[in-house]
């Protein structure tokens, strides 16, 4: 099977939508409404099988003038282990370099694969009060049970 990595487009929202529900079904992250997408559309990166369905996805959201996060990563349980989730991040990190980014962030169910792309766990109360905005729509806020890891650039 041929994976095709490309920048979403609106028509691939619905997509996204679907895989990031079996995500969060599994447990693995948490997720997001239809309005958010379409919303964060140029945020997303995809991966595609070799025809129209998306296999995985991940977006770089810009936070401040020199911080990012990395959010709703996540590839399909039956194509992992193949280096696809690595593609994805280093897709979003190299779009936080072109912007100037120097740092990046994620709150993750899964820190030991952000720790082999070079994260270390932080306190969230080092995150700036802008990510802040997102989680108090969050159903688990105040009571968060994602672990912060950022990485420099």
């Amino acid at each position: 099977m041929q994976n095709q990595l490309h920048r979403a487009t609106v028509s691939d929202i619905k997509g996204i939508h679907a895989i990031l529900l079996k995500g969060a079904e599994e447990g693995q992250l948490l997720p997001r409404s239809l309005s958010d997408l379409y919303n964060r559309t140029r945020d997303f990166y995809v991966l595609k099988d070799g025809g129209e369905q998306i296999v995985g996805c991940c977006a770089l959201a810009i936070v401040w003038e020199d911080l990012a996060e990395i959010r709703s990563l996540y590839v399909d349980t039956s194509i992992r282990r193949l280096g696809l989730g690595r593609l994805l991040a280093q897709a979003c990190f190299d779009d936080a370099v072109r912007f100037g980014l120097r740092r990046i962030f994620t709150l993750t169910y899964q820190s030991d694969f952000f720790a082999a792309l070079g994260f270390q766990e932080v306190d969230k109360d080092c995150l700036p009060q802008k990510i802040w905005a997102d989680c108090i729509h969050c159903p688990k806020y105040p009571n968060c049970d994602e672990t912060a890891m950022q990485r420099t650039l």
